[in-house]
């Protein structure tokens, strides 16, 4: 019985390198996060030099909120643990880029505001 129940898990768990449905997701939320990371660095050197980059800063906050947002919803709906292949590594590591996107963008969004001196 031993046997058949080691049999039946081991049938069960994906392989190290398959694409399960939870890492697509994960994955989908990760290329999210490090658009956000990506559009927030430019913004943030464009706003150093000569330009204002505040479209950029915005994308980057509203990519790094959209990138936050499909990791917490996977985070919350994943049931298996780290190696299961539910993704839940991948949504943490997403959670971090979308966080590190929406501050660059936040930053770089302060940096851009006109100033108001009378």
């Amino acid at each position: 019985m031993e046997k058949v129940f080691t049999a039946l898990v081991l049938a069960v768990q994906p392989a190290a390198g398959e694409i399960t449905s939870g890492r697509a997701r994960a994955l989908v939320a990760v290329a999210v996060g490090l658009i956000s990371v990506v559009v927030g660095g430019l913004a943030r050197a464009r706003s150093a030099g000569t330009g204002s980059g505040r479209t950029a800063a915005i994308a980057a906050l509203v990519l790094g909120l959209i990138g936050m947002l499909l990791s917490v919803v996977h985070l919350g709906m994943s049931t298996g643990g780290f190696g299961t292949g539910s993704g839940r590594a991948g949504a943490i590591v997403a959670l971090v880029l979308a966080l590190i996107g929406t501050t660059l963008g936040g930053l770089t969004l302060g940096r851009a505001r006109p100033s108001h001196n009378a």
